[in-house]
């Protein structure tokens, strides 16, 4: 058996695990023993005001890899395509893991904010925003930042991967570990905003999270991605005007 036969199976074996992680989380799954029962429910009933941050940095860090490991996807593949010694698989496990270490920092900033903001009230237990205000302001912030220059210019570097591995690629698995932080940098600069709506949708709602992931995904594919972006920067900000227009009738 070959290295990269065991690369895709691994690769894809993570995301269902970390898709399945986040179904349990999003269920009170009495007897599941994994952790033990108690763990489980205890996680699940919680309201994020009452997790340790740990508790939700892990939760945050099983939603990037269900979520951002997908839209990866292409990136890895082009990888793999490249003549070797620059696209064998050891140094495409290197790239994967740059890649989901940027995430992982990403998951400890995200966990602390929405346990400021479940401190404050606004949040359900599920991580949903409670307050038509806060919805707005995500919406708004979202599909504002879908217009920016910044967007863009993150976006042109994930939808053009083999050019970052022609500039940037040195043997080794160490010098794959820092193309995958510099593609996981750009991926950041690209889907943070996005991510963030897992706050007005609820961390527990897979259906919201697929969309979501649907959308990074489809968003770094140059010929889908590029009409894509803008129109849904102006649904977004139509989402966020409604809510902002519900928060002004003095809906929560």
């Amino acid at each position: 058996m070959t290295a990269r036969m065991v690369l895709w199976p691994a690769f894809f074996g993570l995301i269902a695990v970390a898709w399945v992680l986040l179904w349990i989380m999003g269920q009170e799954m009495r007897g599941y023993a994994v952790y033990g029962p108690e763990f489980w429910i205890a996680l699940c009933r919680a309201g994020a005001a009452d997790l340790s941050p740990v508790a939700l940095f892990g939760m945050w860090a099983v939603m990037a890899a269900a979520m951002m490991l997908p839209t990866f996807v292409p990136a890895l593949r082009a990888f793999l395509a490249l003549p070797a010694p620059a696209g064998r698989p050891v140094e495409a496990a290197g790239l994967v893991a740059g890649y989901m270490a940027v995430w992982l920092v990403a998951s400890a900033g995200l966990a602390a904010l929405q346990w400021t903001l479940a401190r404050q009230g606004i949040l359900a237990p599920d991580g949903r925003s409670l307050s038509a205000a806060l919805t707005a302001g995500l919406f708004l912030l979202a599909g504002a930042y879908q217009l920016t220059p910044v967007k863009a210019a993150c976006l042109s570097h994930c939808r053009s991967p083999v050019a970052t591995f022609l500039a940037a690629w040195r043997p080794g698995v160490g010098a794959a570990l820092l193309i995958g932080l510099r593609m996981g940098r750009d991926c950041l600069g690209c889907c943070w905003a996005l991510m963030l709506l897992a706050l007005a949708g609820g961390m527990s709602n897979l259906l919201w999270m697929g969309l979501g992931t649907l959308l990074m995904t489809l968003e770094k594919l140059p010929q889908i991605g590029r009409p894509l972006t803008r129109p849904l920067g102006w649904a977004l900000l139509a989402g966020g005007a409604v809510f902002a227009a519900r928060a002004a009738g003095g809906a929560p």
